[in-house]
């Protein structure tokens, strides 16, 4: 998904002379090819993550539409303070790449999870939030986010999730719905979405007829859809590698709440804990039953 974001970004910016590329001393591999092609548009500042924040506000104040690209704790937790002030605030058109979803820094520790960002950032007014759950959908947020002008967090993954998103276009601010059904819906953001497609498979070959939606803007998030599934009686579960205080289970919930209407509902996700395990992304997962086998043990 990383590579996809990178070479989608190189293809834009040989369209776009505004777009450009800032780092605080990350994605060397991954960040190569634009290095090469545009190195007048591309910064490393080092390690210097506020810094490099509010760098980027003072460019997209000056014209261009810099792209921020750094693991999640680095890009959000670290610069909270400029992304509020510089970026939310001013509306700036600054585009912030947080890179290792959930547990995918696994094997470096809690400093290292992004668990937290997406309830952060859902606080700041004007913030966009987008989790792409596959390559189809890492591609087109790149590009549908590149034609405007406003502030944006893109929350990612590290690993390739392919193509489970059939459908032909994305827009931003509605959900994807990828397998319609009746009785139960399976609401995903980011790298939940391959887990919440194979339990839709579980469900199916067990006589269910499960409706699998991709809700890859989190913010601003699609009522409509949800109203929709409330008004159908649909039960809801949401899948999220994320802690299930603040994010998309959060958001789900409030609109049914404000509904005024009693459904079934289920957050899948973290428990307001941290992760003391070190180990594989896969491994901690199992742990958090956040694979398929811990999803079937919670929801049936």
């Amino acid at each position: 998904m990383r590579m996809v974001f990178a070479d989608t970004l190189l293809e834009l910016a040989a369209k776009d002379e505004r777009i450009c590329l800032v780092t605080p001393d990350m994605g060397y591999g991954i960040l190569d090819k634009f290095q090469q092609k545009f190195p007048e548009r591309y910064f490393n500042l080092g390690i210097t993550e506020q810094n490099t924040m509010t760098v980027a506000a003072g460019m997209a104040l000056a014209g261009m539409k810099p792209y921020v690209y750094s693991i999640i704790p680095f890009v959000v937790h670290r610069c909270l303070e400029q992304i509020r002030v510089d970026v939310s605030y001013m509306k700036t058109d600054v585009k912030i790449i947080g890179v290792g979803s959930g547990f995918e820094y696994g094997a470096a520790g809690a400093t290292h999870h992004g668990t937290e960002d997406i309830s952060i950032m859902r606080a700041l007014p004007d913030m966009r939030i987008f989790a792409p759950g596959d390559n189809f959908e890492m591609a087109e947020i790149t590009k549908l986010t590149a034609s405007d002008n406003k502030p944006a967090y893109i929350r990612i993954g590290r690993h390739n999730h392919g193509i489970i998103n059939g459908n032909k276009t994305i827009e931003l601010g509605k959900a994807s719905v990828i397998e319609k059904g009746k009785e139960i819906a399976l609401i995903a953001t980011g790298n939940m979405l391959p887990v919440a497609y194979d339990y839709a498979q579980y469900l199916k070959n067990n006589g269910a007829q499960p409706e699998l939606i991709s809700m890859h803007t989190v913010k601003p998030i699609d009522k409509e859809c949800i109203v929709n599934l409330i008004g159908r009686g649909m039960k809801i579960i949401t899948f999220e590698e994320h802690t299930i205080i603040g994010g998309l289970g959060s958001a789900v919930a409030e609109i049914i709440a404000e509904s005024g209407k009693g459904i079934e509902f289920k957050r899948v996700g973290i428990n307001d804990k941290y992760s003391h395990i070190v180990g594989s992304a896969n491994y901690i997962r199992e742990q958090f039953k956040l694979d398929l086998k811990g999803v079937i043990s919670q929801c049936c």
